[in-house]
C-alpha cells in the first residue's frame, strides 16, 4: 500500500513472565483496532481508529480540555503514547525546567498506536493550536503486534507526521526515532531500528527534522539499564533528563529561543 505524505511517498528467546505482562500492556488498545470495520489486507497502522477503553477516553477528554484552554498560548506540543505521557510522572521535574516556560502541552496517551493518534488528531487534539514545534514519538506499541511489519509501522508514523503537517502547516516537527525497548537484544527491537532507518528520509531540513538518540538508553552490552528505563520501556527521571538534554540544542534551534542549560 502506498500513501502520499504531502512531502515524500512511502510504500507500504522466550520472554520472562514480567515481559509477557509488559507485552500485554504494550498491546492494550489493539482490541479497538481489531473491532474496526477495516477491509482485510489494509494497513491498520494508517487507518484512524478511536480507543474505546475508559482510561483512554477519559484521558482524551482531558487533553482536549487542556487544548481548548491553552490554544492561544501553547508554543510547543508533545505527541505520543505512554512514554510522552510520562513527562507528567517520572519526567515532571525535567518538564518544568525545560518546557514550562515554552507553554508546552503534553498530548500523550498511554498504549496509543499510530492509528489511535491519527484519530485523535482529527478529534480535538489540535483544535485552535498554532505551536512553533511539535515533538513526535510514536510507534513502539505497534511493534509487538506480529501482524505489523516494519513497513506498516513506517507508514503509520509517516501518516501521523503528514496529518500534523496538514493541520499545522506553520509548525515545525521534531520527529524522534522510536526508543529501544526490551531489556536485551530482541527481534522486536530490531524491527523499530529498521523503521528508524527509513524515518530519516522524512527529514526535509525545513519543516520536518528527524532526531534519533535511542542509543543513550543502552549500555555497552546493548542492554537497557534499570537506571534509565525501569521496565525497559519507560524512562526513569534520569532517563527523561538525558532525553531533554540531548534534544535541547535542536529543539531550541527550532523554537528560535535560547537553549536551557543542562
Amino acid at each position: 500500500m502506498q500513501i502520499t505524505t504531502g512531502f515524500r511517498p512511502f510504500s507500504s528467546a522466550r520472554p520472562s513472565r514480567g515481559w509477557r505482562c509488559l507485552a500485554a500492556l504494550l498491546l492494550m488498545g489493539c482490541a479497538a483496532t481489531a473491532r474496526a470495520d477495516i477491509p482485510a489486507g489494509t494497513n491498520r497502522c494508517v487507518v484512524p481508529v478511536p480507543r474505546t477503553d475508559e482510561r483512554a477516553t477519559n484521558r482524551l477528554a482531558e487533553l482536549n480540555r487542556r487544548v481548548r484552554e491553552n490554544a492561544g498560548q501553547a508554543q510547543l506540543i508533545f505527541v505520543g503514547d505512554s512514554i510522552t505521557q510520562g513527562w507528567e510522572g517520572s519526567g515532571s521535574e525535567v518538564w518544568t525546567k525545560y518546557y514550562a516556560h515554552r507553554h508546552a502541552l503534553n498530548l500523550g496517551i498511554g498504549s496509543d498506536h499510530t492509528q489511535h493518534v491519527l484519530w485523535r488528531l482529527d478529534h480535538g487534539n489540535l483544535e485552535g493550536l498554532h505551536p512553533r514545534v511539535a515533538v513526535v514519538l510514536i510507534g513502539v506499541n505497534n511493534a509487538p503486534d506480529e501482524s505489523n511489519t516494519p513497513r506498516m509501522i513506517l507508514e503509520g508514523v509517516t501518516a501521523v507526521v503528514s496529518r500534523l503537517r496538514e493541520k499545522l502547516p506553520q509548525t515545525k516537527i521534531l520527529l524522534l526515532g522510536i526508543f529501544p525497548f526490551r531489556e536485551d537484544f530482541h527481534p522486536q527491537r530490531a524491527k523499530v531500528l529498521e523503521v528508524n532507518q527509513a524515518l530519516h528520509q522524512l527529514d526535509d531540513g525545513e519543516w520536518i527534522h528527524f532526531l534519533d538518540f535511542g542509543y543513550i538508553f543502552l549500555d555497552r552490552q546493548g542492554r537497557i539499564p534499570k537506571t534509565l528505563m525501569g521496565d525497559a520501556v519507560h524512562p526513569t527521571p534520569y532517563g527523561y533528563r538525558l532525553w531533554a538534554e540531548i534534544m535541547e540544542p535542536k529543539l531550541a534551534e527550532l523554537m528560535g529561543d535560547a537553549p536551557v542549560p543542562p
